[in-house]
């Protein structure tokens, strides 16, 4: 299958164009430069941004192409003036429709979009109406409404609903410098809320990609998660990895929690600033377990076992360089 990957450089892309390799289709790339890390050498790179490209532009990179993946965007992380939602629409679901049409109508079979576990969980849990109030919730969760309304018998749509990924690529600046630089400020014991997430190593992202274009049919959203772990877990994964396996980590009343995140969104609110996920209303999601059962997505996309551990070691180590200035890093980009 020849595929064109959309975000082919950073994390998630390049680690699907290792495993779709690996497994004997043509991948090429589309990204901003510059290029960093272990990019693999068999993909072909083009240059651009889908944000200006032109239809013809497009078109041109999807001919010839029965797959396409879209690993690119902007994250829960972005804050800027309100209302922050449009931001999120720019970049994540505007030029999404687009591509999709243009795929479609070069006659693309699969397409493949790396999303959120936020939208699972905005339909597990209704009562928290975490689209109402969280706006990268409500976009992730308008993207997927847009990427679906495609879907037919002769064009798959999957979508990757995507927990916390661990690993690393060197030249990029892992999303967790900001927790590991967080950890490192509280001495000499650590507070945090209650609650875990679902998580999974960048190289089974990799293998659910590939799985998705390989096996994809319809429309369908594969909630993504392999290990499910607490959150008092996995600093203690973090802290080990930072030099310090004995740290103290007490578990905060969510009450305590509520109050901390509203005096932040009071902050940013006089700054002017709206973020991603409401302070107000992230407390009731945080603090709940957010665990994925691997039968939903991972198991029938044929991802294997992978040492989350480890990988947890990779992002922490390659933060700390970051932090430490050891290391030249890129941060996230719109690809």
């Amino acid at each position: 299958m020849n595929v064109l990957i959309i975000g082919g450089t950073g994390l998630l892309g390049s680690q699907a164009a290792r495993e779709l390799i690996s497994r004997g289709h043509t991948v090429a790339g589309l990204a901003l430069p510059p290029v960093m890390g272990d990019t693999p050498p068999e993909m072909q790179l083009s240059f651009g941004s889908y944000l200006e490209m032109t239809d013809d532009e497009l078109i041109k990179l999807l001919d010839d192409c029965e797959g396409l993946v879209f690993a690119a965007g902007v994250d829960e992380r972005v804050e800027g003036p309100p209302p922050i939602y449009d931001f999120f629409k720019k970049f994540n679901i505007t030029p999404l429709e687009r591509i999709l049409r243009l795929a479609k109508q070069a006659g693309i079979r699969r397409a493949v979009i790396c999303g959120s576990y936020f939208s699972y969980f905005d339909r597990l849990w209704p009562e928290l109406e975490l689209a109402r109030w969280h706006p990268y919730i409500k976009s992730r969760r308008d993207q997927e409404a847009v990427a679906l309304s495609f879907a037919d018998d002769h064009f798959a749509v999957s979508i990757l609903e995507l927990p916390y990924i661990f690993g690393a690529q060197p030249g990029r600046k892992p999303v967790w410098v900001f927790l590991v630089e967080y950890l490192r400020k509280m001495k000499p014991v650590a507070v945090y809320p209650g609650g875990g997430t679902a998580m999974v190593t960048v190289r089974q992202v990799g293998q659910a990609i590939a799985g998705a274009l390989e096996r994809g049919t319809g429309g369908t959203r594969y909630p993504i998660g392999y290990d499910n772990l607490t959150w008092k877990e996995m600093l203690k994964i973090f802290y080990k990895y930072m030099g310090q396996p004995n740290k103290k980590i007490i578990t905060i009343p969510t009450f305590l929690f509520a109050l901390f995140s509203r005096r932040l969104l009071k902050q940013r609110q006089q700054q002017g600033i709206e973020g991603g996920l409401n302070l107000a209303k992230f407390p009731a999601l945080q603090t709940r377990n957010q665990f994925i059962d691997k039968s939903l997505g991972c198991e029938p996309l044929g991802v294997t076992p992978d040492d989350i551990d480890q990988a947890i070691g990779q992002s922490v180590r390659l933060s700390l360089d970051v932090l430490d200035g050891k290391t030249e890093a890129v941060g996230m980009k719109a690809e």
